[in-house]
């Protein structure tokens, strides 16, 4: 294991490191970052403020702004694109390097994702996250978020980026059949962002679609920990949520090795 984090941990250093090369690009990032959550935020509040029950989808006014500010943070953390990486290596021709060093080629991609998140959580994430604790005790009433909650919350979201990694493995695997994924990864992301609870919660779906969602490794992504992180499991309920998601990362990491093993008995390079 020691070996292993002495082999990888560079990667992770080096992605972030890269992102904060340029500062403009730093600040750009942090600036256009803002705009989605406080979007939902606004939106959010016109549609509690025209509705005529105080409770919606299972959830109170001052409820939805934590899950819209948290889906944000959750969402900054766990959904690192590395099917696009993918599909540039294939583009590129550099995949055919990875198959003549002595690494592993998903672990790499999942390293330089780990780097990648530790960039996104000190920028801007931590800030929206401490601020909207400050929001919610002061302005809306709320208790701070109870310790067993937030530590629920970082194993389940931690197990979130693991699912949404290896489920990114897997979809990259496509890019050595179609080789530009340019359209896809947009389908890719908007079907997610609807399926994860990213845009809706999925207690807004009707009964039947909420079954189906919950048992898909897409509500694991975003819904599941920040469902955790509001206090709306408890008990065995709660378990079985972390069970779930225990279990997807497994079989996606199972499905993952099996494409990469049927992928690369047929790939074939040409130049060098």
């Amino acid at each position: 294991m020691k070996r292993k984090l002495k082999v990888y941990m560079p990667f992770l250093e080096n992605q972030f490191k890269r992102n904060l090369a340029y500062k403009g690009s730093f600040y750009l990032f942090i600036l256009c970052s803002l705009f989605g959550p406080f979007i939902s935020y606004y939106l959010w509040m016109a549609i509690y403020g025209s509705a005529t029950g105080s409770v919606l989808g299972g959830f109170t006014q001052a409820e939805m702004v934590v899950y819209v500010f948290m889906t944000y943070v959750t969402s900054s953390l766990v959904k690192i694109d590395i099917s696009d990486e993918i599909s540039d290596d294939v583009m590129e021709g550099t995949v055919s390097m990875t198959l003549i060093k002595p690494i592993d080629y998903r672990m790499s991609l999942i390293s330089k994702a780990m780097g990648e998140s530790l960039y996104r959580f000190l920028a801007p994430a931590v800030f929206v996250w401490v601020g909207m604790e400050i929001y919610k005790v002061t302005v809306l009433g709320l208790g701070i978020t109870p310790i067993r909650n937030l530590l629920l919350y970082i194993v389940s979201m931690i197990m979130s980026f693991f699912i949404f990694t290896l489920f990114e493995f897997c979809f990259g695997m496509v890019a050595f059949v179609t080789t530009y994924m340019f359209g896809m990864n947009m389908a890719k992301e908007a079907i997610l962002g609807f399926l994860s609870g990213q845009l809706i919660p999925v207690s807004f779906f009707p009964e039947a679609a909420q079954q189906i969602l919950e048992f898909l490794p897409f509500s694991s992504m975003i819904y599941a920990p920040v469902m955790v992180y509001l206090g709306k499991y408890s008990g065995m309920e709660l378990a079985f949520v972390l069970g779930r998601q225990l279990v997807w990362i497994v079989v996606l990491y199972g499905l993952g090795s099996f494409l990469w093993g049927r992928i690369t008995r047929r790939l074939i390079v040409l130049g060098g």
